[in-house]
């Protein structure tokens, strides 16, 4: 179960309106944690809770692009789109999965793991470099068409891997932990004929691992132990071949390593700057998956 969130000074941007604002949003979610430990009360109240979280931030960010507006901000493109991304996919997809699953504890769960990851990471990162405390980390910005093309191949070489519909749930996946149980991670290193590294990250939700192995064998698996990290291993490296169709990077070198990495150094990525290419995705039921590709 999901810890207690608190504010905390060092997320003070330097603008009150914005830092109040933050200092909410950081008190709603700290109330739907709550909520969502109280089976009792869970349902109903972390449905009306969600909706009020959901309306406040669209008002926050309606508020927060005005105050952008008025000092002339160079990157208040990028930071829009980042608020468009979480209101126009991140969001609705979240709800869609809590209200298929009758705002089941998990789901809830999945949900409030995004909401706090995103809020830390974009109001320590991308929040406090309006005031030029620090500098955002968004330098790449593929285009619709490249992000197009690969969501259509990440999402059938997942729809393949779990046998399950996918929705993409993020365009701009920042690191957020995503999982109510564990992960396997991966990185796959290929080296160009320019001696250029490619680096591809895959991270799985164990539920998902579980299920994809279990549907391929054809009996339950019901953990994670050596064989099941290996095979997975080379099913990572089948599912990024899959991808060349639509998204022409992964031809262009050759696999050198193939890494287990824990979900915190693979969170270490995001430190200096955030892959140009990064997604989150869900198999309906079955669990999450992340694709990142930093080139």
């Amino acid at each position: 179960m999901m810890k207690e969130i608190k504010w905390n000074d060092r997320f003070n941007v330097g603008v009150e309106s914005i830092d109040s604002a933050h200092r909410k949003l950081f008190s709603i979610v700290g109330k739907l944690i709550a909520l969502n430990a109280d089976e009792g009360k869970q349902q109903h109240a972390c449905r009306e809770g969600i909706k009020y979280f959901k309306s406040y931030t669209m008002k926050h960010f309606a508020d927060e692009e005005a105050y952008m507006q008025s000092i002339n901000y160079p990157d208040l493109a990028i930071h829009k789109s980042l608020h468009d991304s979480l209101r126009d996919k991140t969001l609705p997809a979240l709800e869609a999965e809590m209200e298929a699953n009758d705002y089941s504890t998990e789901s809830v769960g999945h949900f409030l793991g995004i909401c706090v990851g995103w809020l830390n990471g974009h109001i320590m990162v991308e929040d406090r470099a309006i005031t030029g405390k620090n500098p955002h980390k968004w330098v790449h910005q593929p285009d619709d068409n490249e992000l197009e093309n690969l969501e259509k191949a990440l999402s059938q070489a997942l729809e393949s891997l779990s046998q399950a519909d996918v929705d993409v749930i993020s365009r701009r996946y920042s690191g957020e932990e995503f999982s109510t149980g564990k992960t396997l991670c991966f990185r796959l290193t290929y080296r160009t004929e320019e001696k250029k590294p490619i680096r591809i990250y895959l991270v799985y939700e164990e539920s998902l691992v579980l299920h994809a192995l279990s549907e391929i064998l054809g009996k339950d698996i019901h953990r994670i132990d050596q064989t099941v990290v290996t095979a997975m291993k080379l099913l990572s490296e089948q599912f990024v071949n899959r991808l060349k169709t639509h998204f022409p990077l992964t031809e262009c070198g050759t696999l050198e390593r193939n890494d287990m990495l824990t979900f915190e150094q693979f969170v270490r990525t995001f430190d200096k700057e955030y892959p140009p290419y990064s997604l989150l995705l869900s198999a309906e039921g079955k669990g999450y998956f992340a694709f990142c590709a930093q080139v």
